[in-house]
């Protein structure tokens, strides 16, 4: 069993590396938000990262070797965006879209061969 003060100090360490890399940005670039750079950035940085992970979920948490190879990730990507689209609300949709994949998985509606 592992000492508690180790657990606490790794704990402490961990939230601080964590505080430090969100906070550190508005410290040094809070002066520059009306930078091209900055503006750049903050309008199209976010949906690369988000198509960059939605591509790793499907690449990596499709079962490719079933029936219909890649569906049961790609139908809940599919949920992600169509309910994205329609409500515009990043929660609701990143939850459906875990719901339905969890379902898929589960209760195997899409067979595995």
């Amino acid at each position: 069993m592992a000492d508690s003060g180790y657990l606490l100090a790794f704990i402490a360490v961990a939230t601080a590396a964590t505080f430090a890399t969100r906070v550190i940005p508005f410290l040094f670039l809070g002066r520059h938000t009306d930078h091209p750079l900055i503006k750049h950035l903050g309008r199209y940085l976010p949906a690369a990262v988000m198509a960059l992970l939605a591509t790793i979920f499907v690449y990596r948490s499709g079962n490719w070797a079933a029936t219909l190879p890649g569906m049961d990730s790609l139908a809940a990507g599919l949920v992600v965006v169509l309910i994205h689209l329609w409500r515009r609300n990043a929660l609701l949709s990143i939850a459906a879209g875990t719901a339905v994949y969890m379902v898929i998985q589960q209760s195997g509606i899409l067979p595995p061969h």
